[in-house]
């Protein structure tokens, strides 16, 4: 699944556009680098998102098309803030 729309699917970002231009503004790593939107998101991949002052580090734990709002948190672990 393309990195930007498991940030929507996984709830980390509300909307899409936003998760592509925050990938595309370098706000977005992926196991240290800084990835493109296009990236192919795999299961134990950690994902560091900035925002401000504020940074999000979670572990992937599943990769699903689609996912009930309730049940989005079980789609990755938060290992830092």
């Amino acid at each position: 699944m393309r990195l930007d729309k498991y940030l929507k699917v996984s709830r980390l970002i509300k909307r899409r556009t936003v998760a592509n231009e925050a990938c595309d503004n370098g706000l977005v790593t992926v196991n240290g680098k800084v990835q493109r939107a296009s990236y192919d998101v795999k299961v134990g991949d950690q994902i560091t998102l900035s925002f401000g002052a504020r940074t999000l580090t979670v572990e992937v734990l599943a990769v699903q098309e689609t996912v009930r709002q309730a049940d989005a948190v079980n789609l990755y672990k938060e290992i830092g803030r």
